[in-house]
């Protein structure tokens, strides 16, 4: 992508140095799952050899050396100043990586802001006849690291991106994207444009009114029943990103040949099919709460194909 030189959202709302306690008390309470969209069983783990691999992690980002934890001593005679000479450039890179991965964020926001606001009050009616003519009002997006609270409860790396009807903000922890490009194997920054777009069509579900009547016939469904609803929300998000793809590429010229084949690949790498194969051994189709693979690409190229919210009907879709 060509994201540099244009537009950064001003909705940015960063709490990564807040040290996991940012943000509102939360309305609802209970966790994200009571309320939030999106979020990806990441499971980070929480003890163990887990822990000190974190720890080291954290100390590495912070300029310590690490073998300083394990023993509790300095190595080598000359070791304080040799530290401080070698954590200087690492410092100034992650610092630099930081900075260029927040702004980045910012630009894809902003992209989605200016391309929604033509498209929504275009055509929320082909989908949703009694939402004709809705504006788009611009959501808030929480840039955090470790845990946060929300609208919709506690959130924390093991989340995964995820949006908050409750308080109308999407919520990031940008390891995410670390996780994206290593354990789902999706690299590129279209494959991280593609995650902020889909949370995006989550709200703009929220605004033509289908997150509030998804959320109140959910009280009545069985889980299973519940779970498949849950996949037509989410492939419909997947579509509404790929009608803002639609638009990025049809007036913008930071799409490049190669962008929208690693939105797909990210589609497909985190399909439910993808991650229960990865994390279990085996699949459980009657769990699936996103989609499979195959169904995310399809519907994702489907808005993309179209550039129509009309083609989005995932609820109407004779098939998924």
């Amino acid at each position: 992508m060509r994201w540099e030189g244009h537009r950064e959202s001003s909705n940015i709302e960063d709490r990564r140095d807040d040290g996991g306690f940012g943000g509102d008390d939360g309305g609802s309470g209970g966790g994200y799952s009571d309320g939030g969209f999106g979020g990806l069983p990441i499971n980070l783990g929480g003890g163990g050899i887990g822990t000190i691999v974190i720890m080291l992690i954290v100390a590495w980002v912070l300029g310590i050396n690490p073998l300083t934890l394990l023993s509790g001593v300095q190595v080598g005679p000359n070791s304080s100043s040799q530290q401080v000479q070698q954590q200087r450039p690492v410092q100034r890179q992650t610092a630099q990586r930081r900075d260029d991965l927040a702004r980045f964020v910012a630009v894809v926001l902003g992209d989605t802001e200016d391309r929604w606001k033509e498209i929504l009050p275009a055509q929320a009616g082909d989908l949703v006849p009694r939402a004709a003519g809705t504006r788009y009002s611009e959501p808030t997006l929480v840039m955090f690291s470790g845990a946060t609270r929300s609208g919709c409860g506690q959130a924390n790396a093991a989340t995964g991106p995820f949006y908050c009807p409750a308080d109308g903000k999407v919520y990031i922890d940008l390891a995410f994207y670390d996780e994206l490009k290593t354990r789902f194997k999706a690299p590129g920054d279209f494959a991280q444009a593609y995650v902020i777009a889909h949370e995006i069509g989550h709200h703009v579900q929220d605004q033509l009114g289908i997150l509030p009547a998804f959320n109140q016939a959910r009280a009545r469904m069985s889980e299973r029943e519940a779970n498949k609803a849950s996949v037509k929300v989410e492939l419909q998000a997947d579509c509404f990103a790929g009608v803002w793809a639609h638009f990025a590429q049809k007036e913008r010229d930071f799409i490049e040949p190669g962008d929208i084949e690693q939105a797909l690949n990210a589609a497909s790498r985190i399909g439910d099919d993808s991650i229960q194969k990865t994390m279990r051994g085996y699949v459980v189709p009657d769990s699936f709460t996103h989609g499979s693979s195959e169904q995310r690409v399809r519907w994702f190229k489907t808005g993309f194909d179209s550039g129509r919210l009309g083609s989005c009907d995932t609820f109407k879709a004779p098939s998924l």
